[in-house]
């Protein structure tokens, strides 16, 4: 029998990673800050409470599983919608099912994949029906919920934040996908090798649904047409099959990269730094955006401790407008070095944002009179700059320049 017709007759068509979805909250993996035993979840499940619920995590983290085991929990009716494919009318049809299930007694939960992709429009259609709780929703996005969901729907949803599924649980998660195909095609002799095991952890990127994907490919790449004296799934088979690790760069990840980039540099940590900065730009990252906020850091952290880092900085920003990638990958890693190593302070910052504070809190005073613009004609008549002291010819004298009002005012501190 080959390899086909080993595949029809176990009608295996759909993908592991859903042959493999956990069954109950114990076979979940990866989450034990969402359901372990003392979390918020987990005693609102025990005490029959259902709610609604965005959950914001990075794809293959386990959204969609968590939605279906909370349903099952409660024995709620599950309906599943794509924000990507479904709009109003779907809604709609959605809501006139939950109303039946409701006559019957039975609750339900509404799940929309995606949901940051709906419009304003579609996502305040879904505000009545949770109000007088017509269905519970069940929200899934990779974006920030905060950026991509109107606040009305996050008032009646708790947003939980998943992870990226850690190391251990993504080992035991691969282990568990080429256990099942080896115990569901023992007619299709394939050895694995535990370096493979962790090339594909490693590869996956906390990525449970992309992991089994790769088990499965390569269970099967390594078996080929049987006629090979070696079915083994090793580091160098999975290597060539993904080429390359999948990049994990949203738009959270743009954010998210670019503030752990200039707090490892206000750290002084310039590895820390030149990881971030090898990360975006791998990523496809703008190097202009980059440069930008070596800027910014180098004038709000570094400040006057070393004037050098700002010019540096600068410089850096027009190796990249002048150069481009690849080259400019040099000069980036030159200013991130030299930035992280500098002496900081943040004395400018802290100065300029405290007396914009002083101003906008209403100590808004017009400059002494003796420091008023004199240069027009009548000027003098009103006494704009009677009593000023040029202070080249005399930088002995000492002469009030803040408003007589906070004429003892210190900024920099």
């Amino acid at each position: 029998m080959n390899l086909f017709d080993a595949l029809e007759e176990n009608n295996k068509q759909t993908p592991l990673a859903a042959l493999l979805r956990p069954k109950n909250l114990d076979e979940f993996l990866g989450q034990t800050n969402v359901i372990s035993e003392n979390s918020p979840i987990n005693k609102l499940l025990k005490a029959n409470r259902l709610f609604s619920l965005i959950l914001w995590g990075p794809p293959g983290c386990g959204k969609t599983t968590l939605a279906r085991l909370i349903a099952n929990y409660h024995k709620a009716n599950f309906l599943e919608l794509s924000a990507v494919t479904s709009g109003v009318k779907d809604v709609k049809d959605a809501v006139l099912q939950a109303k039946d299930n409701l006559r019957s007694g039975i609750r339900t939960i509404l799940f929309i994949d995606e949901i940051h992709r709906y419009s304003k429009t579609q996502q305040d259609a879904l505000l009545p029906h949770i109000e007088n709780g017509t269905f519970h929703l069940i929200g899934s996005t990779t974006e920030n919920p905060s950026f991509q969901v109107v606040p009305a729907l996050l008032s009646r949803a708790q947003v939980i934040m998943l992870n990226r599924i850690d190391e251990n649980s993504m080992k035991k998660i691969v282990e568990k996908g080429f256990n099942y195909l080896k115990e569901h095609y023992s007619n299709i002799p394939v050895t694995i090798e535990d370096e493979a095991v962790e090339t594909i952890v490693n590869l996956s990127s906390g990525d449970a649904r992309y992991a089994l994907n790769t088990v499965e490919n390569s269970y099967f790449a390594a078996y080929g047409d049987g006629k090979s004296s070696d079915s083994t799934v090793n580091k160098k088979l999975i290597e060539d099959l993904l080429q390359k690790s999948t990049a994990r760069y949203d738009r959270q990840g743009h954010y998210d990269c670019l503030s752990a980039f200039q707090k490892s540099l206000r750290g002084s940590d310039p590895d820390a730094a030149i990881y971030y900065l090898a990360k975006m730009l791998v990523n496809g990252e703008d190097p202009r955006i980059i440069a930008r906020r070596l800027i910014v850091c180098a004038s709000e952290d570094v400040g006057n401790a070393d004037f050098r880092a700002f010019l540096i900085a600068e410089a850096a920003l027009k190796a990249v407008e002048t150069l481009g990638m690849p080259e400019c990958r040099i000069a980036l890693a030159q200013a991130t070095e030299f930035v992280a190593r500098a002496k900081k302070s943040n004395r400018a910052i802290m100065a300029i944002d405290e007396a914009m504070a002083d101003i906008q809190s209403g100590q808004d005073f017009p400059p002494p009179m003796h420091l008023r613009d004199a240069h027009y004609k009548d000027a003098k008549k009103y006494g704009f700059g009677e009593g000023y002291v040029y202070t080249h010819n005399n930088p002995e004298y000492k002469q009030q320049f803040l408003p007589d009002e906070i004429k003892d005012k210190k900024y920099f501190h």
